[in-house]
Parts: structure tokens; sequence; C-alpha cells
């Protein structure tokens, strides 16, 4: 792709076409599923009704990138349970006992987890009858004896036709952040709590400031109905929980091979099984079920409508296109016509191929989509067979991508082509960049009338340079005084 740089954008309108690309997506997922999908909870900071009642297990974002620092790597980040107030006490922000939390990796386009990293958690709480405190001195170590509450975790290693291998046995999770008083070096607990991998790798579970930065005043007719409800980052102050892990290329390629194939598919889901509910207990019984699911950002959350979202999460992507009602949402998006009634910015011409190509396919010239460039679709991978290759909603990351040592907010929209939809680091403004697209930009080719974005442009805390990346709770009340 031949593009010319622009200055980096703001993003109030921006993030009006990240809630219209993700829309199309998730509209037309949504729509794809139909009846009979079964249960689910919803993906993206409460936006299905199944999943904002049940927040432990609730995907907010997944992240894929080269890792900048140890460039034969890559990182993988996925967040749940959003809006974490710091004050959140006494039980603060435990994982879900039992429950599945994957990030899936697929391969050879077939929208079928190739590996699958699984996270299982389980609680040791010593509170007992004598204590309401989740600590009751300060903490240090996570081996002291004052952390009244310890969750720890096995991580497997999940291969398609083959057994699972154990990569930690008894990982301790670094604990919720309960302030300073408390935890005075939670960063060195979270160092505590990161693992080194066999074969090469690390990964720790702990909580994290929540990367994700947009205005949600979006919600309320596209920021105002006149972009005047801007610059506010919503997110700004919440912690989630958060599953990092960092690995070899070649675990995640095909045939082990990242060079031959160089292009991966990404997302999270989060399985569990149903409860027996009786006084003082919750017994898990019956077989596991997908309740949520996360691969491009925002997709459930703006994109699908409310009657199909739990739908969507419950969904595998292999099945995206067997959906004609996902397709044609997809290629007939509802954010763009949205737009054209508030603001009377035209919406594009249909059928939306381009978005299609964005995100159900990756962009390569063997989608025969408008683009006809190679950037990240399986279909690159010298060893995936295109008969096999399937339409799916998957975040996809090409790892053979020069990492940029001066990395764009915009991502590929500015000529950065390591950033947002080739993969998506941690400080990708995909709002801005997908109500860029929804709105028909092009690599080097803005709408003008859309330039000053929801004008929230980077995170509140600033990442770190080193696994794993993302900042360290926030340990102040939101509602903060003037």
């Amino acid at each position: 792709m031949n593009v010319t740089r622009r200055p980096a954008r703001t993003s109030s309108a921006a993030r009006s076409a990240a809630v219209l690309t993700t829309m199309s997506l998730a509209l037309a997922s949504s729509a794809l599923l139909g009846a009979g999908a079964g249960v689910s909870t919803a993906s993206s900071h409460r936006e299905a009704p199944l999943i904002a009642a049940d927040p432990q297990v609730d995907n907010t974002d997944v992240y894929a990138f080269t890792s900048p620092d140890k460039q034969d790597t890559v990182t993988l980040v996925a967040n749940w349970l959003p809006f974490q107030e710091p004050n959140g006490g006494p039980n603060f922000y435990p994982w879900a006992d039992g429950a599945h939390y994957d990030i899936n990796i697929d391969s050879q386009g077939t929208g079928r987890p190739d590996l699958t990293y699984r996270w299982t958690f389980h609680t040791e709480d010593q509170r007992g009858t004598n204590t309401f405190l989740y600590n009751n001195g300060v903490v240090n170590n996570l081996t002291d004896k004052t952390l009244l509450f310890r969750q720890y975790y096995t991580l497997q290693e999940i291969r398609e036709g083959c057994d699972p291998v154990t990569l930690v046995e008894h990982g301790t999770a670094a604990p919720s952040d309960t302030g300073r008083a408390s935890m005075p070096n939670y960063a060195g607990l979270r160092q505590q709590a990161t693992v080194q991998l066999p074969g090469g790798g690390q990964t720790v579970a702990t909580q994290a400031a929540d990367p994700f930065f947009l205005d949600l005043r979006v919600f309320d007719l596209l920021y105002g109905g006149n972009l005047s409800e801007v610059g506010q980052n919503t997110l700004a102050g919440y912690n989630v929980n958060t599953l990092s892990i960092q690995v070899p290329k070649s675990r995640l390629a095909l045939k082990g091979d990242p060079k031959r194939n160089p292009v991966i598919g990404v997302w999270s889901s989060t399985e569990k099984r149903t409860l027996k509910l009786s006084p003082g207990k919750a017994d898990p019984v019956g077989k596991y079920v997908q309740v949520s699911r996360l691969g491009n950002p925002l997709v459930n959350e703006v994109v699908v409508p409310a009657g199909l979202k739990d739908a969507f999460n419950a969904l595998p992507p292999s099945e995206d296109h067997n959906q004609p009602a996902l397709v044609a949402k997809v290629l007939d998006p509802e954010v763009p016509k949205l737009v054209q009634a508030i603001y009377g910015l035209p919406a594009p011409a249909t059928p939306r191929t381009d978005l299609q190509e964005i995100f159900l396919t990756g962009i390569a010239k063997a989608t025969g989509g408008p683009f006809q460039v190679d950037l990240n679709s399986q279909l690159l991978n010298k060893d995936v067979n295109p008969k096999r290759f399937v339409p799916a909603e998957e975040l996809r990351l090409n790892m053979s991508t020069p990492v940029t040592a001066d990395p764009d907010r915009l991502g590929v929209l500015d000529g950065d082509f390591q950033g947002f939809p080739n993969g998506r680091r941690l400080g990708d403004d995909v709002v801005d960049i997908a109500l860029q697209v929804m709105e028909g930009a092009t690599p080097g080719h803005f709408i003008a009338a859309l330039a000053a974005g929801d004008k929230v442009n980077t995170a509140d805390k600033p990442f770190g340079a080193s696994f794993p990346y993302v900042a360290t709770p926030y340990a102040k009340a939101v509602n903060q005084p003037n």
C-alpha cells in the first residue's frame, strides 16, 4: 500500500467510526446467529444483556502484537471484568472459579482454533468467620500471610488432535490492588506473579488499568448529536482483569514456521458450566458452554443489536460465514446511516466489501476484495489450504510486519502497517480508526469532517516498555473532587 503520511488525528467522530466498523460486524454476526444459538454472555464492556449480569466472564478487549523489545515473540493480551472501581472492597474483583478463560489462535483460516491457551482459576479464601478484610496488613510479597484472599491457576496449551499440555500447574494470580497502604509496590507483586514458560515465553494473570481509551458518550445520539460530548476518556480510573502471554512466533505459526506462515487470527472466549444453586452455595454441573467471545474491538458492543448480542457470544467464528444476516449487516452496516441521519454526512455506497475484507477475511489479494494488497489474511500463509478457508470474525496479525519505531495511533490508516487492523497494539486508537473506515476512509485518504474524532487519543496511564506492557491498576477512586 502506498500512502501519504498524515498527522495523527483526534477522535470524536472517529469514535463513531470505530463504533460503525464494529457495529457492522457485530450486527452482521448477531443477525447471522438467529434463534437457537444458545445462552451466552457478552464481550466488550457490558454490551450484552446476559454478560452485564455476569461480569467475571465478560471479555472486554483483545490485543495481539509483535513484542517491541523481543521481536521473535508475540504478546497476546485479553481482558475481562470491566469497570472495576478501585475502592470496590471487601471482595474486589476475583476471577471466576472453574471457568475457562481462553485465548484462541487460528493459523489456517478455518475459523477454528489450531491452538488455545486456557487459564482455569481456583480460590483459597482464608477469611472465614474471622474478618471481612481482603488483607489484614501490608502485602509486600505474594506469600505474605497478610494476604487472605488468593487465586491460583492452571495454564494449558491445547492443540487440535493432541492431548492438552500443562504449561503452568499452580500459578499465582496477582491480587486485586486494595490500595497504596495495603500494597505499596503493586508492580513488584505483578512481577512476582509473572511465570516463565517452558520452551520460552512468559505469562501473568493480574489486575491492570484498563488500556482501552474512548469516550462512551457515543450512545447519546453519537456524541450529543453535534459532537459536543467528546474529550473525556470514560474508562480512565477503572481497572480490568488481564491475562497476558508472550510466546515465540514459532509456537503460533502454522507448522511452526512463521516465515512461511506468518498470519494468525486471534480471539478470546470464556466457557462456564451451568450452576446448581442452594443456600450459600453454587455448584457447577453439566458441560462447559461458551458464554462470551471477542475478536475485533467494539463489534458486539456497538454493531450487534441487543436481541442478538447473547447469541453472537455463543457462536464460534467458524460459523460466521453460514449466517446470511451477519454477512448482510457487514455489507450494509447501520452506523453510516445513523451518521448520515444525525450529521448529514452521506453514507458510503453499499455493498461494503471493504468491511467484509477487514473483518471477515483479512486483507489480501487472494480474497478478491477491493484493497488488492497483501496485509493480514491467512491466505498469505504458504501452507494454508484455500479450500478450507472461511470468512470469520477474528483479529488478524501478520507476524512478519516489522515493528514500528514510532507507532502511529491510527495504524494502517495512517501508513503504520503494524497497527490495527493488522493486529492491535495497546496504543492503537481503534475508535477513531473504525469511525474513519466506516465512513469510507482508506489509507492516506481521511474523512475531513471526522478528523477531530472523539478527542481521546491515548490512555490515561502510560503503557510499559516490557512485558506485560499494560499499566498497573488505578488505586484511587474514580469519583474524585475537582
